[in-house]
């Protein structure tokens, strides 16, 4: 099988996550964390119960503590280099689910400095631009504006760069270049870049003036970033934080994840009805045989197709799902089909979205931190 690449900045072929948990140090999420979790929420959301959300690094510590009376802050984030896809918004609709339940702040991080870095064709008034259009998509989840706090770094940084400093003594280049794969040529943002990432997990302990916990839920490719945190952690008197990790939303063509900067790969939350038949139909990946009739004799493969990888995602009802797969694996179900079932529940989901995100742009100061 070809070797999958899965780094922070990019994800080629067909990823294995049973290797990827061996490789990154994590821990599959297992029944008896699950079964801990349920006690305080009481139900499990469907992307624990499809494995969509599959590992974690001391998740189980965090529950532990919040048994004792501990509380915990959330923190994800989004680097703003263009628009907002399906795939990026798997991480925050768990993040929501999480606020709720266990009514937690969250700390939400723009690095508009990062893709700046990163890539030689975006100014940082390209990135803020981005961020601005980003936060809408953030804002249309749902978050609570009172227990939400978002930030872009460059307009943040007062509070955060004493820590990235504190944090950035402890990091040497050998250890860059051994988690990240940094070279010689990489440039000096690049590098200290992952010091301001380490920050939002220390201000639940800064703003408490005590020691206080802190969850991350994102991607696995994201991990690396947190494996350096946890690391330098203890040595600044900060608890390590903790990470639970999503399996990635497919690329509409075969192999790696959805991708901002490659249209066909990827539905964006902006995206019109019409677009999003248009991509589905044309560019899905199918699981379906090369005729109806070997279809029928031989049924589709739903594991490979990306319009039942993307009802894992967004088809809440789990019964329907279910029969839907089996009318598809035994062949009763043809590709053109299951594609209509698709493109029926994103754009019932995008329009929603929209909705929402339209009226987000009155409410964007109740959400942000400045300097």
């Amino acid at each position: 099988m070809k070797e999958f690449v899965v780094t922070p900045w990019e994800v080629k072929g067909k990823v294995d996550y049973e290797k990827l948990v061996r490789n990154f140090g994590i821990e599959l999420l297992d029944e008896r964390i699950l079964a801990q979790l349920k006690k305080h929420t009481g139900e499990l959301h469907y992307f624990l119960e499809r494995k969509i959300f599959f590992a974690h690094k001391y998740f189980d510590l965090i529950l532990k503590e919040f048994e004792k009376g501990n509380k915990f802050y959330l923190y994800t984030g989004r680097a703003p280099a263009g628009p907002v896809h399906l795939g990026h918004l798997v991480p925050w609709i768990f993040a929501k689910w999480l606020q709720d339940k266990f009514n937690s702040i969250l700390i939400f991080q723009i690095p508009d400095e990062e893709k700046f870095f990163f890539k030689d064709d975006l100014s940082l008034e390209d990135t803020k631009k981005w961020a601005y259009e980003n936060i809408l998509d953030i804002i249309a989840i749902g978050f609570d504006p009172k227990k939400t706090k978002i930030f872009l770094d460059t307009e943040y940084a007062g509070h955060l760069y004493k820590y990235a400093c504190m944090v950035a003594k402890k990091v040497t280049l050998s250890t860059t270049k051994a988690l990240f794969g940094f070279k010689d040529s990489n440039n000096l943002g690049e590098i200290f870049y992952t010091c301001m990432q380490s920050v939002p997990a220390f201000l639940p302990t800064i703003w408490e003036k005590k020691p206080t916990n802190c969850l991350i839920p994102c991607a696995v490719d994201q991990d690396v970033h947190f494996r350096l945190t946890r690391d330098i952690a203890p040595k600044l008197g900060f608890p390590k934080p903790a990470t639970i990790l999503c399996k990635f939303l497919p690329s509409l063509t075969q192999g790696g994840k959805m991708s901002t900067s490659v249209e066909n790969t990827a539905i964006f939350t902006t995206d019109t009805p019409e677009k999003v038949r248009t991509k589905i139909i044309k560019y899905a990946f199918s699981g379906g045989r090369k005729t109806v009739k070997e279809h029928r004799k031989k049924g589709g493969i739903p594991e490979i197709d990306v319009s039942y990888q993307y009802l894992t995602f967004f088809l809440e009802d789990t019964k329907k799902l279910k029969q839907i797969y089996e009318d598809y694996k035994s062949g009763k179900m043809l590709t053109g089909e299951l594609k209509e079932i698709t493109i029926e529940v994103l754009n019932k989901f995008l329009q929603e979205h929209q909705k929402r995100r339209e009226r987000a742009k009155e409410k964007i100061e109740e959400f942000m931190l400045r300097d």
